[in-house]
């Protein structure tokens, strides 16, 4: 082993954009006294190193064991590079190459040493309601393309002031290249209005908020992906007007406490939820609910469990810090009516929600691409995504095989686009039912968004078999104005194909598929639903189902299952 300098040119490919991956790679270097260069690309991260053969190999193990924290690292290259004389490690600009791209990381909830900050009222960022760093933070929701640089997100209108700009500078720093690195001297700002009147700014608008849900208010606030409709959730008349504002008769509402204890007083929390709960994405977390829990019962009317949350930014902090005479629980819904996307323009929020909040709690930093909040259920253990949205969109899925770049379009309820490149399945974030032209603008700009973020240039659609669901029209409408090839697929076959990837599973042998999750247009014409199918990713075989039984109301009995269970008695004569 020789200790003359040697060059090595390393390229790392996953989410490495957006994670504090450039400040790493710049401690990493200068700690093993390395010499070279780090950037980002359009297609992931560039570093070019100088030194020992044992520094440059220590180098790569560090890279492979101990990456940041938010990293996803997919693949890592490298390959001997003729020695610069260079007499430094240095942060160069981002290279952007045609046709490449680059995993995008989603918004992550605000990290440990961000929250600690920012109730230190020695910090600079004291009470600050958008601090953030490299490993916490906006992400997806203000990125407008890539590399990931502050000109190429929303907050390219905010110009560093001159801490946040040296801090951003110090390779020391925890916000060395953080691009959403913000103030209160110069970044975003908060302020409160109701009817068209702007009644407070900053500390005061925050308290002002705070006095109107404690007076039993609906709010609107704008956070990360969208604005949430907030309330008192023990305040019992607040929530059946929010129910009658927002036109949800039954559906039970998410709920935001300041803490895991508050929550535990309300539900049973294992040490699994509690992890959950607590983890990067911060999701709402279906959990059990203590008997008599001091709750609006409108909250989640005839449910057993409450679908709880703990704050994922520095403004929900702020905004439910305990207090007495504060409520402990807060509704933390959706800022839509039924069946709309959520509002994340200030224009629109003020449009739509106008009927529904009686306040707004505002911000002037843009969003960019609507994100609503993820729900998962823990079971043995294990967490199961019921909607995959913030904190995992759009992070990609590695497929068991390469593909080539294909538009899925979906379904009709509870709908989620997806775009193939290579080995990734890029799956969109929560865009609701297809049954508005509101919500169909949503999947439709999504899509232009993630083709662009992505460089994906579709050359196959793929489609629901039922000829009625909206999604299933734009890909008809697509493939025949661009001439693209359309292929439509079973409903329940798609299930099955999505639970082989998801796990993986890359043989071509048959597996037996138990497929219950709701309805679908068959092969035959008639409406499936409760299927035993042995097939795999390119075919299947009906072996067994539920026998077939009329549905009261048309399609009407699957938003009503009484009806269908109603029609089963009846086919069985058990009237």
């Amino acid at each position: 082993m020789t200790d003359r300098p040697q060059g090595l040119q390393i390229k790392v490919k996953g989410i490495v954009q957006g994670v504090g991956f450039r400040p790493f790679v710049y401690g990493l270097a200068t700690q093993l006294h390395l010499t070279g260069w780090v950037r980002n690309s359009s297609s992931g991260v560039d570093i070019l190193l100088n030194g020992p053969n044992e520094a440059l190999q220590a180098f790569l193990d560090q890279l492979n064991t101990h990456p940041p924290a938010l990293a996803k690292i997919d693949l890592i290259t490298s390959s001997p590079f003729p020695a610069q004389n260079l007499s430094n490690f240095t942060i160069l600009p981002s290279l952007v190459e045609d046709g490449q791209f680059v995993p995008i990381s989603p918004d992550m909830s605000i990290c440990a040493d961000c929250q600690r900050e920012l109730f230190d009222p020695s910090n600079h960022r004291f009470r600050y309601p958008f601090i953030n760093c490299t490993n916490c933070g906006p992400r997806f929701s203000i990125i407008q393309d890539i590399p990931y640089d502050r000109p190429k997100t929303t907050m390219s209108g905010f110009k560093m002031c001159p801490v946040c700009e040296k801090e951003y500078h110090d390779p020391l720093n925890r916000r060395f290249h953080a691009q959403p690195i913000a103030c209160d001297e110069c970044g975003p700002q908060i302020w409160f209005e109701a009817n068209g009147t702007r009644l407070a700014d900053r500390e005061e608008a925050l308290q002002t908020a705070r006095q109107w849900l404690r007076a039993g208010k609906i709010i609107a606030i704008k956070g990360i992906g969208g604005f949430h409709l907030a309330c008192d959730a023990s305040n019992d008349a607040a929530v059946i007007e929010l129910r009658s504002r927002k036109k949800r008769s039954d559906k039970a509402f998410a709920l935001m406490a300041f803490s895991r204890e508050i929550i535990q007083n309300y539900c049973e929390v294992s040490p699994a939820e509690a992890d959950f709960l607590n983890s990067p994405q911060h999701p709402i977390v279906l959990l059990e609910a203590k008997p008599n829990a001091a709750l609006s019962p409108n909250a989640a009317p005839g449910q057993a469990s409450l679908g709880f949350m703990l704050p994922y930014t520095p403004l929900h902090l702020l905004l439910l810090e305990p207090a007495a005479d504060f409520p402990e629980v807060f509704v933390m819904t959706s800022g839509n009516s039924s069946e709309e996307p959520v509002a994340y323009t200030d224009a629109d929020a003020l449009h739509r929600l106008a009927g529904i909040a009686d306040g707004f709690l505002m911000n002037n930093r843009p969003i960019h691409m609507r994100v609503d909040d993820s729900v998962f259920r823990i079971i043995e253990n294990k967490p199961y995504p019921i909607r995959r949205s913030r904190g995992y969109a759009p992070d990609a899925v590695n497929l068991p095989l390469s593909v080539q770049p294909t538009l899925a379009c979906g379904a009709e309820l509870k709908n989620t686009f997806c775009l193939t490149r290579d080995q990734y399945a890029f799956i969109s974030h929560h865009i609701s039912d297809l049954e508005n032209y509101e919500t169909l603008a949503s999947f439709e700009s999504g899509i232009e968004h993630f083709k662009q973020l992505f460089r994906i240039d579709p050359q196959l659609i793929v489609a629901d078999l039922h000829p009625d669901y909206l999604s299933t029209k734009y890909a008809q409408e697509l493939a025949l104005r661009t001439s693209l090839p359309l292929i439509q697929v079973q409903h329940q076959h798609a299930h099955l194909a999505s639970c082989l990837a998801d796990a993986g599973w890359s043989s071509l042998e048959p597996v037996i598929g138990l497929t219950f999750d709701g309805t679908g247009l068959g092969t035959d014409g008639v409406i499936w639903g409760g299927e035993v199918l042995i097939g795999g990713y390119a075919g299947f075989e009906r072996r067994f189902h539920l026998s077939e039984a009329p549905l009261p109301g048309g399609e009407a009995a699957i938003r009503h299952p009484a009806r269908i269970a109603l029609a089963y008695l009846s086919h069985f004569g058990l009237e």
